[in-house]
């Protein structure tokens, strides 16, 4: 069997070596567009601070392997411009010569990933203005950093935002983050994030909250950003304001897709056309407690809808049992950690929910070093069953978060968070863990 993979990071890969391991006689061939497989681009964030040494660090394995010890067919700089469905084709460019190809299958994967979102603002091609998602983004930005750089704004109060703001400040640059929202990472409710803006200000971080940006100032490289509101000196510009997914060159395949472009999948991830499967941050992922079809582009979602799309392309059934929303991010002193919904989503919903937040602490209140975590349950109020949940600390807040991901998937209730048996230790725990003493508190 001919199995075609368009993408080699991590849902790609993961599904190419799970046909490798539970199959044999299939001719893999896998198209990249850049020139380097399967990476950790969550790490780029950190090698730019310097935590990690070097983009090397970050790869998994590399082409070669693939192809000497693995036997698969790895290409670089391919990119896929065209699926013929009813031939069974793929064509596309040779990017490192200008080639075109075609090449047969029997199955196809689409694994193609994001995009960074790029406004069409004035001035955006300036030199010194960047957007980070792949390892040839990430040494653009080390090396405009060898210039005089000072002045840092970073578009956007994401994750990536967040995390790149702390890098920069890391390497002493004066920051500012611009946010057309009133507020910093929008997967939050306002209340918790009250504590990620009191952080960002404590490490110096200047906030520019509900203004959008209109334009960019400078004659050969970026010298302001021109907002709704003012104008701000920079010398250099990320822009973290979204993603969207890589699949426009999948139109007239017939391929489903939601609002934003990912591409609909079933359990088994199958696309609505046979023989053609997709997954990882270019697909959905159903979600547990909204009980639809979302996209939550992460690395751990593409590696295990990349497993299981490769075992199945191989014969081999095996479901996605989807996710519940769970995302964790360092910003300074702080872990931010979330997990199920939000009483944002639970709004939009029409879901009826109530909820209790609790201040406590990481370990027993009396323990040397004890330090205080801010944690938010969200629960149906009828059946009391856990809808969410979010925490705010410098320690212990991913195990709670670990916890409260494992109840929600198993859609527990707040009684039955009160029955676990958790680790108890004063230099670990209190006796009543934090996330249990707000289920407590539910009425």
């Amino acid at each position: 069997m001919k199995i075609l993979i368009i993408g080699g990071d991590a849902a790609g890969m993961s599904a190419a070596m799970q046909m490798v391991r539970n199959s044999t006689g299939h001719e893999i061939t896998v198209l990249e567009k850049g020139g380097v497989y399967s990476y950790g681009q969550c790490g780029l964030p950190y090698v730019i601070s310097g935590k990690i040494e070097s983009t090397d660090q970050l790869i998994a394995r590399t082409q070669s392997t693939f192809k000497e010890k693995y036997g698969i067919d790895a290409r670089v700089f391919h990119e896929a411009q065209k699926v013929d469905v009813e031939n069974k084709m793929v064509s596309g460019i040779n990017l490192s010569n200008g080639e075109t190809f075609s090449l047969p299958y029997d199955r196809l994967l689409v694994a193609t990933g994001v995009s960074s979102v790029i406004p069409k603002w004035e001035g955006v091609t300036l030199p010194g203005i960047f957007s980070l998602k792949t390892i040839p983004d990430a040494k653009a930005i080390m090396d405009y950093l060898e210039k005089d750089i000072t002045n840092v704004t970073v578009i956007g109060g994401g994750y990536i935002g967040l995390e790149m703001a702390e890098s920069f400040a890391e390497l002493g640059k004066k920051v500012t983050i611009i946010e057309r929202n009133e507020q910093l990472a929008k997967i939050f409710d306002k209340d918790m994030a009250e504590l990620i803006h009191e952080e960002a200000v404590k490490q110096n971080i200047v906030l520019k909250m509900g203004e959008s940006v209109e334009a960019f100032g400078g004659s050969d490289h970026v010298e302001s950003v021109k907002t709704d509101k003012g104008e701000y000196e920079t010398d250099l510009v990320l822009v973290a304001v979204g993603v969207k997914p890589n699949t426009s060159f999948l139109e007239g395949t017939g391929i489903k897709t939601i609002g934003n472009g990912a591409i609909q999948v079933n359990a088994y991830m199958q696309t609505s056309v046979e023989d053609i499967y997709a997954a990882g941050d270019c697909a959905t992922q159903y979600h547990r407690v909204k009980e639809k079809d979302d996209h939550v582009p992460l690395g751990t979602h593409a590696n295990k809808q990349g497993q299981i799309a490769g075992l199945n392309m191989v014969d081999v059934h095996k479901t996605f049992k989807g996710i519940v929303g769970t995302s964790i991010i360092k910003f300074f002193n702080l872990t931010l950690g979330r997990t199920g919904i939000s009483e944002k989503e639970a709004n939009k919903l029409n879901i009826p929910y109530g909820s209790v937040t609790i201040t406590a602490t990481d370990i027993a209140g009396y323990y040397p070093d004890d330090k205080k975590m801010k944690l938010k349950l969200v629960y149906h109020k009828e059946t009391h069953k856990v809808l969410g949940g979010q925490i705010i600390g410098e320690n212990g807040v991913d195990k709670r978060i670990d916890v409260l991901a494992t109840a929600i998937f198993h859609s527990m209730t707040t009684e039955e968070l009160l029955d676990l048996d958790l680790a108890y230790a004063p230099p670990y725990n209190g006796v009543w863990d934090p996330i249990q003493q707000a289920a407590r508190r539910v009425k």
